[in-house]
């Protein structure tokens, strides 16, 4: 049994744990560890429920599901916690999302992989059209923190309006993406399915059934929802007892719980040779945070009557410019080898360090 099928099944006791712990108010510490946990495998299960659907469906469906799901755990818990109007976790989570997936899943990728294998390949060109379009999402999200610090004053109506705008551009930018992925270019992105394929038809009488597949996507995204609502209630009081700031809270503690599956899923294929695939998941959920998730957190979170908008610290600016610079050059040339993967998990370790220590 593979490690992602241990952690789906095995953790799913902490779901009844969870749930009595907050219940029976075991304390806050308690109530956001067991939660934490018990968000893994339930991430798991909605990633694989949306794969094997993406296997029946076919490319076209598949992708999109792929696309509007990817990430449904990190969204669950950003919205989660934007309900309960803890705006600066939220901002800090999108920012770790990026973070996290370029530098921790990407670094982790290359460096076991690069162990098993001597130097690894991937499809430049995917991660070329990646690389811009992240630079443009970066864009987006520096432009309002400088025309605060570059202005005598901004109103925050201003800069909510400007956030609107610039979330409205960037999902437009994420549907050209889909269109291009999906449709124009998608012989690019055959690879993931290829290997979602090639992996269902290797288990011995696997017959995938749409409607249960379905049944435990729709059951997955209800019980995330049900276990963000523990944690996120929990989050304030527990990371204040542990001395952790909301900003390292969001930058590296959430990322961890809601992408859970995505860096078993990238680790596991790159350890199989397959850095196509595990490139494409790391760089993918980054884009899609950075061009649809950031942009409907905002809009909603002003629907909420809650001040969420794109103006992000300038630390957290320079950390998520420094990870897309970085993804871009290592992955610029197709190739991919252990020290690189060691040069990512560097970087990331010196982000956390400062996050860690930073003040805010």
């Amino acid at each position: 049994m593979s490690i992602k099928k241990l952690l789906s099944i095995g953790l799913l006791i902490f779901i009844p744990i969870s749930i009595a712990a907050e219940r029976l108010e075991w304390g806050a510490l308690t109530v956001f560890i067991t939660a934490a946990i018990a968000i893994v495998p339930l991430a798991i299960w909605l990633s694989t429920a949306t794969e094997e659907v993406a296997v029946i469906t076919g490319p076209s469906v598949g992708g999109l599901l792929n696309a509007v799901f990817g990430n449904a755990t990190e969204l669950i818990i950003a919205l989660a916690a934007l309900r309960a109007g803890l705006v600066d976790i939220v901002k800090a989570s999108i920012t770790g999302t990026v973070v996290s997936n370029l530098l921790l899943v990407m670094g982790l990728s290359m460096f076991l992989g690069g162990l098993r294998y001597k130097e690894q390949e991937f499809q430049p060109v995917v991660a070329r059209v990646n690389g811009s379009t992240m630079t443009l999402a970066v864009t987006a999200i520096v432009l309002p923190a400088l025309v605060v610090s570059t202005s005598g004053g901004v109103n925050e109506p201003e800069i909510a309006q400007l956030s609107r705008a610039a979330a409205i551009i960037l999902m437009v930018v994420y549907a050209l993406t889909l269109v291009f992925s999906l449709k124009t270019h998608s012989y690019l992105y055959d690879v993931g399915v290829v290997e979602l394929e090639e992996e269902a038809a290797a288990e011995e009488d696997h017959k995938p059934n749409l409607w249960l597949w379905l049944g435990v996507l729709i059951v997955s995204t209800v019980a995330v929802a049900y276990e963000s609502e523990i944690f996120v209630g929990a989050v304030e009081e527990a990371t204040k007892g542990l001395g952790l700031s909301p900003l390292f809270t969001g930058v590296i503690l959430l990322p961890l719980v809601g992408g859970a599956a995505e860096y078993v899923t990238a680790v596991s294929v790159a350890l199989k040779n397959n850095m196509d695939l595990s490139v494409s998941v790391a760089m993918g959920s980054s884009l899609l945070v950075a061009l649809f998730v950031a942009p409907l957190l905002v809009l909603i979170g002003q629907a909420l009557g809650q001040p969420m908008d794109l103006n992000f610290n300038l630390f957290e600016v320079v950390a998520v410019t420094a990870a897309v610079a970085l993804a871009n050059l290592i992955s610029l040339d197709g190739r991919s080898n252990w020290l690189e993967g060691a040069l990512l998990l560097a970087t990331y370790a010196v982000l956390g360090a400062a996050f860690y220590f930073h003040p805010a």
